[in-house]
């Protein structure tokens, strides 16, 4: 098939290298002409495990490219994928002002039969109002389709290629067929497609990422409980992440929900109830417990320090949102790390991927390491922010040789609390009791 792919952002840089893979021919189009060179030139501008094999295949192969032509996108393909940006407003609803310019240019360039699909994640009723932006110019038959998202940064590769299932919100049989034929080589093990009209649809992709941000709190909630109470999250979490009406997906306590989804998706549907005059009562309890959250770990090194955290020197673990990708968007570690500052407090901070992203927000307000352990020179106490794999085996030993204090704030509960009593730190979890160096009875 011949499909354009409007964005080369997260959702559509992967989504049109992924189409490519299966044999269709692809145009990524981007009105960020430096973008567009830099992947003309064979460079992604994210992180994303798997992602570059496939690139350079797909455009080794002649099935990938890039372009800033939008009409040469459209006119060259029957599916047209709407995978732009919808940020958060001020008011906390969803920015459609680029979804509905593009329909607004897409409306004279229809002169044959095409589908137009909202891939980024819309407020119910977007299908209706981009169809009749582009109805009001187009000069031949088109269907406008809702087919959200579920990929996970750093899977997002094997979310696409092998999706549990694919949504598709349509009200006509011409577009069904057609939607039908380019996902079936990606459920071929059986997973459903499911069709459905476009307002359940758009409504879908909020659902799932409410609930998921919903488990997370209350997991969180139940953390900060068990620390009260004298007993252990991770107990908890094992003990009903085994019951299959729950599973063990999303139980992991923390230092809250970040990225580019959750936040963005459970406030504008917050407001979306608003708007239609409910009172969404969980999901403003969900936003309140996660933003509670953030600071968590900071209250546990104020404690520690007794407030006196000026002229201390933090080495931080992890700035991304999670591992395995590079996207600080509400990443915790950025709230944790202002808290710091506004304390001062020193940072020297680490992440595989997100440095320079971070860098781009922050400056020179922190300090940036090479690796793990040259945060840690000299450092007072580490907080462990994101949970990278090379974070879960360091060398112990290394780490008390480089640090003041062995001291550890773990937002993440990386370590057997065990382990950390055995080796004599000082650590602070979250949902489990702190671990006191023996040797000295206390924290020093």
């Amino acid at each position: 098939m011949r499909i354009a792919v409007i964005g080369t952002g997260y959702v559509g840089l992967v989504s049109g290298t992924c189409f490519a893979e299966t044999g269709n021919y692809v145009i990524c189009v981007d009105n960020n002409a430096e973008k567009v060179n830099q992947l003309l030139a064979g460079k992604l501008p994210i992180y994303e495990p798997g992602l570059e094999v496939l690139f350079q295949r797909n455009t080794r192969l002649g099935r990938l490219h890039f372009t800033t032509d939008l009409e040469k996108a459209v006119k060259e393909s029957q599916i047209i994928f709407l995978a732009l940006p919808t940020p958060a407003g001020q008011d906390g609803s969803a920015d459609l002002s680029y979804v509905l310019t593009v329909a607004h240019q897409l409306g004279p360039m229809i002169d044959e039969y095409k589908i137009i699909v909202d891939k980024s994640t819309v407020p119910v009723g977007t299908a209706e109002k981009v169809r009749q932006i582009i109805a009001a110019h187009a000069q031949a038959e088109f269907d406008v389709v809702s087919n959200p998202e579920f990929l996970r940064e750093g899977v997002a590769v094997e979310d696409f290629l092998k999706p549990d299932r694919v949504v598709i919100g349509t009200s006509s049989p011409k577009a069904k067929e057609i939607m039908q034929r380019l996902y079936e080589p990606y459920v071929r093990q059986g997973n459903p497609i499911i069709f459905m009209d476009e307002r359940s649809a758009e409504m879908t992709k909020y659902a799932a990422n409410a609930y998921l941000a919903t488990r997370i709190s209350f997991m969180n909630e139940i953390a900060n409980l068990c620390e009260l109470l004298g007993a252990d999250v991770d107990q908890v979490r094992r003990g009903i992440g085994s019951d299959k009406r729950i599973g063990p997906r999303f139980l992991f306590p923390g230092v809250g929900y970040g990225g580019s989804c959750f936040p963005k998706d459970v406030q504008a549907l917050s407001l979306m109830a608003k708007q239609h005059h409910y009172h969404f009562r969980i999901l403003e309890a969900v936003m309140a417990v996660n933003q509670r959250q953030r600071h968590v770990l900071t209250s546990k090194i104020k404690d520690f320090y007794g407030n006196e955290l000026a002229g201390k020197k933090i080495a931080v673990w992890g700035l991304a949102f999670k591992p395995n990708t590079d996207d600080i968007r509400e990443a915790p570690a950025l709230y944790i790390i202002e808290d710091l500052l506004n304390e001062g407090a020193f940072i020297t901070a680490f992440d595989p991927e997100a440095i320079e992203n971070t860098r781009k927000v922050l400056g020179n307000r922190i300090s940036y390491a090479s690796d793990p352990y040259q945060a840690l020179e000299g450092a007072d106490a580490l907080a462990i922010i994101t949970e990278w794999g090379e974070f879960r085996t360091p060398d112990f030993d290394r780490m008390a040789s480089l640090m003041k204090a062995k001291v550890i704030f773990d937002g993440r509960n990386l370590y057997h609390l065990e382990t950390m009593q055995e080796r004599d730190w000082y650590y602070a979890s979250i949902g489990r009791k702190t671990i006191l160096p023996h040797r000295q009875g206390e924290p020093s």
